[in-house]
This record gives structure tokens, sequence and C-alpha cells, in this order.
């Protein structure tokens, strides 16, 4: 008689695992961040950006709005406004001793950004990024002060893809 109890308690534990992974599976609701069913595009085209500042902000700024524009520029009319704040340092990484002149450095470009509603002024998503390009460091003044230019443009543009996916990310909930 306890063996019959212990299968009938068996089998119930088992069909209350299924239905209750039945249930947190169907709760999982996975979807490709730029569907066109959430609206994501449609929300990104609407945001106006900040103006530029310096010319590495200038660089984030146009990633961001080729990347939510898909290539078609600042809207007329936007529903959000993306305000930010980016800078960039060099750094030297490796020091020749005998000269004590750096020979490569890392340009890492920060951005603070907000994107609030046009409507009412709530604020969505408020965060910080950063990307990070190394860079070889020329003999030739001028072909270094281009080689740290190259990095800060291409971490600037890194940044730019992390933003944009955080505001798509604010956007399609």
């Amino acid at each position: 008689m306890s063996f019959n109890i212990a299968s009938k308690l068996a089998r119930r534990v088992g069909i209350a695992a299924v239905l209750a992974t039945t249930v947190l599976l169907t709760s999982c609701q996975v979807r490709p961040l730029y569907s066109e069913t959430s609206g994501v595009a449609g929300k990104l085209s609407s945001i106006a950006f900040s103006e530029a500042t310096s010319r590495v902000e200038q660089e984030v700024r146009n990633r961001l709005i080729f990347l939510s524009s898909r290539g078609a520029g600042e809207p007329d009319k936007a529903d959000y406004k993306v305000e930010m704040n980016a800078r960039s340092s060099v750094i030297d990484t490796l020091l020749v001793a005998s000269s004590d002149e750096s020979r490569a450095g890392r340009a890492t470009v920060s951005v603070d950004y907000t994107l609030k509603s046009n409507k009412d002024g709530h604020v969505i998503r408020a965060g910080h990024q950063s990307a990070t390009a190394l860079v070889d460091f020329p003999a030739q003044e001028f072909a270094k002060q281009r080689a740290i230019r190259d990095a800060e443009d291409r971490a600037a543009r890194q940044v730019a893809e992390f933003v944009a996916a955080e505001l798509a990310a604010a956007l399609g909930r």
C-alpha cells in the first residue's frame, strides 16, 4: 500500500514539474532586437541627438544618427531626445626606457547619455559606455597625431554601436 501512495505522489510531482516548466517557458519572450512587430525601428528613427561640442562627440553623434535612422538622417519631428557627453583620452602604454618616449597607446572614448521622451520629458534610459582602440605611435609627429585621431574615430564608432543597442533595448520594452 505504501508503494501505491508513493507512486501516486511521484506521478503528481512529475505532472506539477511539467506544468511549471511549461508555464516558465511560455513566459519567456525571445525576439529579435530590431523586429518589425515591436516597432523599435520606427522609434529609433524618431530620436534626435544633442549638438556635439567636440570632434569626438561629433563622430559618436554622426554614427548614432546613421544607426538609428538606418541612413535616413535626423527626423524633422522627434519623439525622443538623447542628450550625450562624449570625451576621449589617450594613454601611453609602451615606453622606451632609453628615450622616455612611447611607442604605443590606447585611445578611450566614453559617453554618458540620457534618453528622454519629448512628450513629457520622462527619462527612459540613462547610461554610460566606453570603448578603447589601440594605437601605434610613429616617430613623425604628424603621423602620430593622425594615428591618434584614427584610433579615436574607431573607438567612437564602437561606443556608438553600444549606445545604439542600449537605446534599441530601452525603446523595445
